[in-house]
């Protein structure tokens, strides 16, 4: 599966060689296993197991390219992912919007927008937050998932049941308009969100926000490049924000002094 070329690159580094020239995404500085197992599936589709094949294949194939990259950057996602997660941020936004402020929220990244729209959905839906205070960005390195996220509409499959991810909602129907197994996120919680192309690996930091959600992003990211991706998470953040993580993620041991857990077993912290 791996030749080696006579410079010594294996199969596989000339795949991310080829990913690195040609598609708008920077492997180095993701772990391997994660680029393995995203790379594999696509080969499995091209019905290859040679990654010299399939490093050919992104030479010469432009719609191969676009399929490698939403590949590469469609990360799991799903309305209100870990439920109690959201149950300390609706209060997180209770005591912001109370203050008679602007509450400024980034999902990044947003994959196909179901988080930002949960942010919205919770504003909306909570009596004790004023949603009027608070806008949402959803941002992605993914032009085709932010494409997808604008438009506000998701099936019902297999392996995704939309009507249980609303669950925690009071009443779903306020919020998309259902039509059998497809729902379209209606227009008052569009109003609340943006979405907007944004590499937090090349574009760096953002003008601070009140809330920053990164989850489940940190854990395919290389070792050596986990503290220059928290810089600009760090750098997005108001001097008194809210970091989100995911599940598996935390702040990392040199930055701890930093933060403060404001739910430590759901991963939200409040800066220092």
């Amino acid at each position: 599966m791996s030749r080696s070329t006579d410079d010594g690159e294996t199969a596989f580094e000339g795949v991310l060689r080829q990913i690195d020239d040609t598609v708008p995404f920077e492997p180095g500085y993701y772990n391997e296993s994660y680029l393995d197992r995203r790379i594999t599936a696509r080969m499995r589709r091209r019905d290859t197991e040679s990654h010299a094949e399939y490093e050919r294949i992104l030479r010469e194939d432009a719609e191969e390219r676009q399929a490698l990259m939403d590949a590469l950057t469609i990360n799991v996602t799903e309305f209100f992912r870990n439920p109690e997660m959201w149950d300390v941020l609706c209060d997180v936004l209770r005591e912001r919007t109370a203050d008679q402020r602007r509450v400024r929220v980034w999902s990044a990244p947003s994959a196909d927008g179901r988080e930002p729209y949960s942010v919205a959905m919770l504003a909306c839906d909570d009596p004790e937050i004023d949603e009027s205070r608070v806008e949402v960005l959803g941002s992605d390195i993914s032009e085709e998932a932010l494409d997808n996220a604008r438009d506000g509409v998701y099936h019902t499959t297999r392996t995704t049941d939309i009507a249980e991810e609303l669950e925690p909602l009071s009443d779903p129907d306020r919020y998309v308009e259902r039509d059998g197994d497809t729902f379209q996120v209606r227009a008052a919680v569009k109003r609340l969100v943006d979405f907007e192309t944004h590499d937090l690996i090349r574009d760096g930091a953002r003008d601070p926000f009140d809330v920053v959600l990164c989850r489940n992003l940190l854990i395919y990211i290389d070792v050596d490049h986990k503290s220059a991706l928290f810089d600009t998470l760090e750098a997005s953040l108001a001097d008194d924000g809210v970091l989100v993580l995911g599940m598996t993620e935390s702040v990392p041991p040199d930055r701890s002094d930093r933060y403060e857990p404001i739910d430590k077993r759901r991963r939200v912290f409040g800066r220092r």
